[in-house]
């Protein structure tokens, strides 16, 4: 160690202090620094370019139901690793991993709670577990948030964010595209609302199943919403694809979207939906 460092280290106002790496966020979309403190108190939307960031179910939850009080509905238990799936890593350490990076038991969580005081069940998919991967765990999860509502009397919200089927159970993730049919033909048996929104991204099976059967098709602007990709549809069909052909106003500009609601008026947008659909039941 040098003198100078000697120094350095003996008084406090010359030690070089360290910036905490989450200090900042950088929008992905318009390339503005934004304090991270500032940007979560925003909802993740960028201030700048409205840019609607990812958010999971905690986040989703706090700036749904009323003062942020819900209660999370208990995860089903499922068999894990039913094909016992190997790739680069074991499908086993890679449920660990997701588990510990986002505190989740799976990629689906349901909550129960009022929104301007009126019931709902309301699912939330989190893309940072394992890209919100729709399996087993999924479509068990889904159908407790469907039984929750029905049992309630109130109406089901889902969110979806995936990037389709979870590869590693092969066709018994497939088999959750149709399980969850059946749950939401049984919800407007019941004559309760389904509710979609999809958040970005939103593609594959999950796009090919439930989150396009809702009563009210709803989406954040900017959401990518898809089955297959832009350049596998390009490749195949052999055309350019017109400029925003997956994002959400384009769905909603070609009739297969209700509506695009900012995330600041999300809540009062699905209030007013309730109202409507439910009726003096939703204030039960």
């Amino acid at each position: 160690m040098s003198w100078l460092d000697r120094v350095r280290n003996a008084v406090p106002f010359l030690q070089k202090k360290e910036t905490p790496d989450n200090l900042w966020h950088k929008c992905p979309s318009c390339g503005t620094m934004v304090f991270t403190r500032e940007y979560e108190e925003n909802q993740s939307v960028c201030p700048k370019c409205d840019h609607h960031g990812r958010i999971g179910p905690d986040a989703r939850f706090d700036s749904l139901f009323d003062s942020g009080v819900y209660v999370p509905l208990p995860n089903p238990q499922v068999r894990e690793d039913p094909l016992k799936f190997r790739d680069s890593k074991r499908y086993v350490d890679r449920l660990k991993a997701a588990r510990t990076n986002t505190g989740e038991s799976d990629a689906l969580v349901n909550a129960s709670g009022r929104i301007e005081g009126m019931k709902a069940i309301v699912g939330v998919q989190d893309f940072a577990f394992m890209g919100g991967s729709m399996g087993l765990a999924v479509g068990a999860a889904f159908v407790v948030g469907v039984e929750a509502a029905i049992a309630e009397h109130c109406p089901y919200i889902i969110f979806t964010a995936a990037g389709g089927a979870r590869m590693q159970e092969g066709i018994l993730s497939l088999m959750q595209m149709p399980k969850t049919t059946v749950a939401i033909q049984k919800l407007r048996e019941a004559g309760l609302p389904y509710i979609v929104v999809m958040t970005d991204p939103t593609t594959g099976g999950v796009t090919a199943s439930y989150a396009m059967l809702g009563d009210v098709q709803i989406a954040e602007p900017g959401a990518l919403i898809g089955f297959a990709g832009q350049r596998v549809i390009e490749s195949t069909i052999r055309e350019k694809l017109p400029e925003g052909f997956q994002r959400a106003e384009y769905l909603l500009s070609h009739g297969m979207l209700d509506m695009v609601v900012h995330r600041h008026k999300l809540r009062a947008e699905l209030a007013r939906l309730i109202g409507y659909l439910c009726g003096d039941r939703a204030a039960a």
